[in-house]
């Protein structure tokens, strides 16, 4: 029963001096059990401010990685080792270090979405809240080589009006997401507000009313007025939504919406995690080091 694997769970924690995250994309039953729950490079952050020995973190590899990062003296796991993400994979070091050649002189800017090694290479890191004002402030006489997401660099470039060279790469899941989804939502539900995440197309950024990451939608749907929201992200969102404004109605664009490494993730793979601590995620130390440098470059820039 769920309730006893919640039980051991919670045991295990205890025993293992553990801190659970769990990003906004996963199923909500491992949301609820988590101690912390966001957008990945936040709860990276947060973990690492705690006295906790190991992490669990239920969201995809890239992740675990960045909270490797962070906290090179603490365990890192992933409860599924197949839990990866295909943008971040859609670019390895070795493609990188080829564009830089063919552009010398250029800063780059990796998308969080990204591997370790591909952060080591980079000049500053950033996040789908941070991006856009971190590219306004980047030097106007440099080139910038922005990697891996072509919609995510695309609509920094309708913003700013800045240019930049793109890596083809991009979310499949929010790639399945097509305006004729939020056009028939928005028919359906005339009153309700489009909150849409960058990594959309540019034709769905076109007809959404706000573009936030997850954690500025939960913060602007708890801020705003409205009641109902159509929502243009990963499902896995609604279950953080309605837990955080039980009040307000939110509407999931498309059931197609499915990340399926994020739902590969359950309560029992949380418990065999804890119980043989495994998988374990590390990086190695002289691409850590490198990729942390990319991370704080990005903090230097905009303060958190």
């Amino acid at each position: 029963m769920a309730s006893d694997i919640k039980e051991k769970i919670a045991d295990l924690k205890r025993q293992r001096k553990a801190v659970i995250l769990a990003h906004n994309y996963q199923i909500g039953e491992v949301q609820d059990i988590a101690d912390l729950t966001g957008d990945s490079l936040g709860l990276s952050m947060a973990a690492s401010r705690t006295d906790a020995e190991t992490i669990v973190f239920c969201g995809v590899r890239f992740m675990a990685e960045t909270a490797a990062i962070l906290s090179p003296d603490k365990t890192v796991l992933l409860p599924d080792e197949t839990a990866g993400c295909p943008m971040a994979d859609m670019i390895n070091a070795e493609q990188l270090a080829k564009l830089k050649k063919k552009h010398p002189g250029a800063l780059v800017v990796c998308y969080v979405n990204t591997t370790a090694e591909v952060k080591a290479l980079s000049d500053c890191c950033c996040t789908s809240s941070n991006a856009l004002e971190l590219v306004r402030r980047l030097p106007a006489d440099r080139e910038i080589i922005f990697v891996p997401d072509r919609n995510l660099g695309q609509y920094i470039i309708d913003m700013t009006g800045r240019d930049m060279v793109l890596w083809p790469g991009y979310c499949i899941t929010h790639e399945r997401i097509m305006a004729e989804d939020v056009l028939k939502a928005k028919a359906e539900h005339p009153d309700a507000l489009v909150i849409a995440h960058p990594e959309c197309n540019s034709e769905v950024r076109a007809c959404s009313d706000k573009l936030l990451s997850t954690g500025q939608m939960l913060k602007f749907a708890a801020r705003s007025d409205r009641r109902s929201f159509i929502v243009v992200t990963e499902i896995g969102i609604i279950h953080s939504l309605r837990k955080a404004c039980p009040d307000k109605e939110f509407v999931p664009v498309s059931q197609a919406a499915v990340c399926r490494n994020m739902k590969k993730i359950t309560l029992e793979k949380v418990l065999w995690s804890l119980q043989d601590m495994k998988h374990q995620v590390t990086v190695p130390e002289d691409v850590r080091v490198r990729a942390r440098r990319s991370l704080d470059r990005m903090l230097e820039v905009i303060p958190s």
